[in-house]
């Protein structure tokens, strides 16, 4: 059975962000946090908390050569600090994000040529980053629609691609169902192909639209969580949801929605 953890930037924001850990971990979920430079580490190990996932780089972008080595470059602060929270998975996207989300390095129209064989370089570079310390990157898509327009290498057709490309086990695609339901929709059969070529190191979810918790939207998540079951999905399934009202109502309708 999967694994359900909780993005603590997203809920009891009115908390500072180690008391929201503990209150994620005390209520039986694992923790995901962004820009971990943001926090005071040492609060947050003294929660107790398991931390699943953060972000894997501070910036930089896939894109091109400059863009790439300060990626590399924060990409290796990040598995420190990763090592420090005992965190398995560090996140990816395309460019860096500024506060809203927005690309720091937007990207006019599709990824050319040269662009797609950057980004595979270094995704290679950073599965055999990651593998060296035993830790996993994953590529996280995105949608362009409505929260990040000009991130490259956004849809979930894209990250497949790239992923399935480097082919290392120290890179994984962060399936974030929120984004591909905007982006693409057909999420059933998303997962089901992403699964079967042993893709994915993460799923994410939020409803449509919004950006709320489960049973808020359109998004079939019961139905979802049912395919993960017969796909025997052993992952983590995380919420990266707003509450939409009390925070320990949104989490309980996350767990009621993928506990089958």
């Amino acid at each position: 059975m999967y694994t359900l953890a909780v993005c603590a930037e997203m809920v009891f924001r009115d908390l500072p962000v180690q008391e929201r850990a503990r209150r994620i971990h005390d209520a039986g979920f694992q923790v995901e946090i962004w820009d971990w430079s943001r926090h005071d580490l040492t609060a947050l190990e003294r929660t107790g908390a398991v931390f699943s996932s953060m972000t894997g780089y501070l910036r930089g972008s896939l894109t091109d050569e400059d863009g790439a080595a300060e990626l590399l470059r924060t990409a290796e602060e990040s598995v420190k600090v990763a090592e420090r929270l005992g965190c398995p998975r560090l996140n990816l996207h395309g460019t860096g994000l500024d506060g809203d989300g927005l690309p720091m390095v937007p990207v006019a129209g599709p990824a050319t040529g040269p662009m797609w064989i950057a980004a595979h370089r270094t995704l290679t570079r950073l599965a055999e980053l990651g593998e060296r310390a035993g830790v996993t990157f994953t590529l996280e898509n995105l949608n362009t629609a409505v929260d990040h327009p000009g991130v490259p290498f956004a849809t979930a057709a894209d990250t497949l691609a790239l992923v399935e490309a480097v082919d290392r086990p120290g890179l994984r695609m962060n399936l974030d169902l929120y984004h591909a339901q905007i982006g693409e929709g057909n999420l059933i059969e998303l997962v089901r192909r992403s699964h079967g070529r042993g893709l994915i190191g993460e799923i994410q979810v939020a409803d449509v639209p919004g950006r709320r918790e489960p049973g808020t939207g359109e998004i079939n998540y019961p139905a979802l969580a049912r395919t993960l079951v017969d796909l025997r999905y052993e992952g983590t399934v995380a919420m990266e949801a707003w509450a939409s009202g009390d925070s320990d109502l949104a989490l309980e309708r996350f767990r009621s929605a993928f506990t089958p």
